[in-house]
């Protein structure tokens, strides 16, 4: 137990008491995955069979995290826990038990677009229109009412209005859907546990005996789903440990319900009760400011951070002219910290409260030949290529998936029409078959052309012949195979743009997850595989190894840290973001944002806003955020902005947040502590002898690295090579402030 010396007093009290409901107030930066796995590691010392043990996370990466350090704590034994995340874990239970809810193991788990397609089908075939209701809406709605335990049925029973009635026949007609198809969408993972667990008391009963100790992270995160599933599990034994922040509740909008946190102690009434009030991520003033925030929230658990680290410089306070002028003074900032405090360029997050925010932001990057990347764009498992090539997959594992079906079934192109796909569905939907069963009887289908039939019948047979060949190859083999008779590899490079090759890189990158994920797990399963890579968060995917930019939104960075931090549009409407009112709780879960923003910096925080912003295609102007009001002047240094060369100086007079100074003349000025010195070259004036370039050049950029030429488009000094990198992939550059140079 020597480990236990780690602890700072509070922590080992909450790591050794294990017996009866425990909740632990973890402040942000105050050791919560620390006490988390200490916790678990002195449950398998103290002789708990790790296979006892259920740990309930927020993201695959957490989890792993965990995994780790335990395994350094306590050895390798510890494998055998049941650690991950809400979605990962019982799905694993309801492979085990589908058969008793009339599944088969191998279901498919759809995603946020596979439930859509599902919903227009059966909107469909209920005559209802998308003008008369957004398939969207519906969505969000079913979504709402599964996350509230609420079912078509009681759905029905509640509606007041027209909207309600229809949203709850589509409900009915989406579940009829989804287990014609042997098919979960993500509320379900969650859903149907309960629905088995409330009907088979004798399957509660057995893992009531597997699971004495359970463990939740980010408890504050959770829904009305969620805790329902926990309180049943946890029933017999009652050893139950929660750990949250109330302060970092931000997920309302997925259905967390802060109520979870606040109420724990009313369901669990013997809870004992632990607050970690020590951060040891960030500085004395970011910490201030962090508290002088969210103190002006009612809905909130008592504790008080405090911090032994170095007091640190002021947070700042920077108002610009407009979006463009705001992400000119972010990079010039930026590089100022790597100049001056020798930091990476991995060491720097730029965090926003709307995705629409990153467009200026990536401009101003790319301008100066910054790397960065984006976390929460289009996640790699969401694009078209890579859904595609899943999509046949998911038909091997599961041929009663009809939205897989319909995905691929001309795909690549076998001529089949709207209008024998509307044959093939009218003739599945009477006999209650899928689309895979349906086209096995495709000769029997009235009003289907004969070269139709020919090409699905040609479709099954080639998901027939690839499923059998399911145990005679291995994952890695089976899927290139599939994938170099498809020819879509093929076609790719055939195309030869920029943007196809770019496809093909990210196929080839499928199939080597495909690769490593057989080396890593030679047991491992195709229905596995599809499981993991449907269940990965925008996190799960960002390793924050490279050296670039992160530029994420708020809601992304809950649970990240950088030494150099950014919040960008801290504008009235934008952050808190609202379009005319706000009531009382959206605005107080606005500000727990703000506070999560806040508690990612380690020593350096600047707050940005403007004047005037575009937003929805038109120039506004805006007035500073309430939440800069709520942290105060006397708590920040406002910093003096020279605007852009692109905007007006005048614009910036009068604002109470910008700081009183002379008149200065419109050129590159040199103030030691504001400005951007030379030793970072400025990529807008500068240009380099440009060096003769074609397709298939090999060429270094100097931030980039090694590449070669794929497109020359242009002429002159708007010349453009895009070019494929080694490291990070296609770039398109304006080769005359690009500064690559030859390589032989």
């Amino acid at each position: 137990m020597s480990f236990l010396n780690d602890l700072n007093p509070v922590q080992r009290e909450a790591v050794k008491a294990t017996n009866g409901p425990v909740m632990i107030i973890a402040g942000a930066g105050s050791g919560k995955t620390r006490v988390l796995t200490y916790r678990i590691a002195h449950l398998l010392q103290c002789g708990v069979p790790p296979y006892q043990i259920l740990a309930l996370t927020f993201t695959n990466k957490a989890a792993n995290e965990m995994k780790e350090r335990i395994v350094k704590l306590v050895g390798g034994h510890s494998h055998e826990l049941w650690m991950g995340t809400f979605h990962s874990l019982f799905a694993r239970i309801l492979r085990r038990e589908a058969a008793l809810l009339g599944y088969s193991s191998s279901f498919t788990i759809y995603d946020t677009d596979d439930s859509l397609g599902a919903i227009k089908k059966c909107m469909a075939r209920l005559n209802i229109s998308p003008q008369q209701l957004q398939p969207q809406v519906v969505r969000s709605r079913i979504g709402h009412a599964k996350n509230h335990l609420l079912s078509h049925t009681v759905l029905a029973e509640m509606a007041t209005d027209f909207v309600d009635e229809k949203v709850a026949r589509i409900y009915e007609e989406y579940e009829k859907s989804l287990l014609r198809s042997n098919a979960m969408d993500f509320d379900d993972l969650l859903v149907k546990p309960i629905e088995l667990f409330r009907k088979q008391k004798d399957v509660l009963e057995k893992y009531h005996r597997r699971f004495k100790f359970i463990l939740v992270d980010e408890f504050q995160d959770t829904n009305r789903a969620q805790y329902e599933v926990m309180k049943l599990l946890a029933a017999r034994h009652r050893n139950i440990c929660v750990v949250g922040d109330d302060a970092q509740s931000i997920y309302a909008f997925r259905g967390a319900d802060i109520r979870n946190i606040l109420d724990f102690a009313k369901d669990y009434p013997e809870c004992q009760t632990y607050r970690l009030e020590q951060n040891y991520r960030s500085t004395k003033n970011i910490l201030s400011v962090a508290d002088r925030l969210i103190r002006h929230n009612v809905d909130q658990l008592k504790k008080q951070l405090w911090t032994e680290n170095p007091v640190g410089e002021p947070v700042k306070v920077l108002e610009c002219s407009d979006d463009r002028d705001e992400a000119y003074h972010i990079v010039q900032a930026l590089q100022q910290e790597i100049i001056d405090h020798q930091l990476g360029l991995k060491d720097i997050a730029i965090l926003y409260r709307t995705n629409a925010q990153s467009r200026a932001l990536e401009d101003a990057l790319r301008r100066t030949g910054i790397p960065y990347v984006i976390v929460g764009g289009i996640r790699f498992y969401e694009r078209k290529e890579i859904k595609d090539v899943l999509a046949y997959l998911r038909l091997l594992a599961n041929p009663r998936d009809d939205e897989s079906f319909a995905r691929v079934v001309n795909y690549p192109s076998r001529g089949i029409g709207e209008t024998s796909l509307d044959h093939l569905s009218h003739y599945a939907q009477q006999r209650n078959f899928s689309l895979f069963a349906a086209a096995g009887e495709v000769d029997r289908i009235p009003g289907m052309q004969d070269r139709a039939k020919k090409s699905i019948a040609q479709f099954r047979s080639f998901i027939d012949k690839y499923a059998s060949l399911r145990h005679q190859m291995s994952l890695s083999e089976l899927s290139r195979s599939m994938v170099d008779e498809l020819g879509i590899l093929k076609s790719f490079k055939e195309e030869g743009t920029a943007e196809s090759m770019a496809r093909w890189e990210n196929v080839q990158e499928l199939l080597s997850a495909i690769s490593e994920f057989s080396n890593e797990q030679p047991d491992g399963t195709l229905e596995a595989f599809l499981e993991e890579v449907s269940l990965v968060s925008d996190i799960d995917s960002w390793q924050g190894t490279r050296n670039v930019v992160t530029l994420m939104t708020l809601h992304a960075s809950k649970g990240l840290e950088f030494p150099v931090v950014f919040i960008a549009g801290l504008d009235e409407g934008l952050l808190p973001f609202y379009s005319t009112t706000i009531e009382r709780t959206e605005l107080e879960e606005e500000r727990r944002l703000m506070y999560v923003g806040i508690t990612r910096a380690q020593r350096k925080l600047y707050l940005t806003r403007t004047r005037m912003r575009y937003r929805f295609g038109e120039l506004t102007f805006t007035s500073p955020s309430r939440f800069l009001t709520e942290i105060g002047l006397e708590a920040v240094q406002l910093v003096e902005s020279k605007p852009g060369r692109h905007v007006a100086e005048s614009l910036l007079e009068g604002s109470p947040w910008t700081p009183q100074r002379k008149k200065t003349p419109a050129r590159r000025m040199h103030h030691e502590k504001h400005s951007v010195r030379d030793e970072m070259p400025n990529y807008e004036e500068e240009s380099q002898e440009v060096v003769e370039l074609k397709k298939g050049s090999l060429v270094e950029h100097e931030m980039f690295g090694k590449g070669k030429v794929i497109q020359i488009s242009g002429r002159g000094d708007a010349m453009k090579a895009t070019v494929h990198f080694d490291e990070v992939g296609v770039k398109s550059l304006i080769v005359k402030f690009a500064r690559l140079k030859a390589v032989s």
